[in-house]
């Protein structure tokens, strides 16, 4: 298994329909309650482990969920207010060697937890127009809302799988 990538790279290229991103929808909403039952019974030292070598421990990650999240839900928003907006990317490394990413997990579970719940009605009120809006990212080039929701769907499912490979792996 890819330890990098244990399911793969954001992948689609069919057309986005309201049916596929009602899955994804349903994705995103379903995180934070699975990263909640994978962690449950984690120790400190579990939790700081890194889930490949070179990589972040179980800690960092569910951190940089919420951060990363959090990024993506003003996108979102910027995307749906303003004309094609260039969104601001930012170092996901240097953030996660931060010291907030020594806090419990519990501060950014709870934080993805309301996040989520704001961003998933968010994303269940938008119109078809809504969809085809855009942002620019200076890395990536122009994104529709309708796409990136499948790449935080994608994201979300791609974190959580490091986290239950260590897991299995481990025999945690």
């Amino acid at each position: 298994m890819d330890r990098k990538y244990p399911i793969g790279t954001f992948q689609f290229n069919d057309e986005i329909t309201s049916s596929v991103t009602s899955v994804w929808i349903n994705e995103i909403e379903e995180l934070p309650r699975s990263l909640r039952d994978v962690v449950k019974d984690l120790d400190n030292e579990q939790l700081d482990t890194a889930y490949r070598s070179g990589g972040w421990t179980v800690r960092q990650v569910i951190h940089h969920l919420a951060d990363s999240h959090m990024n993506a839900y003003v996108r979102f928003k910027l995307a749906l207010t303003e004309e094609n907006p260039v969104i601001k990317p930012y170092d996901e490394t240097k953030w996660a060697e931060l010291s907030d990413y020594n806090l419990p997990i519990d501060t950014s579970l709870i934080l993805l937890e309301t996040l989520h719940k704001r961003w998933t009605n968010l994303l269940r009120n938008l119109t078809p127009p809504d969809m085809e809006k855009t942002f620019i990212h200076p890395d990536s080039g122009e994104v529709s809302v309708g796409k990136n929701i499948g790449i935080y769907a994608w994201h979300g499912r791609h974190h959580l799988a490091h986290i239950t490979s260590l897991c299995n792996g481990k025999g945690w």
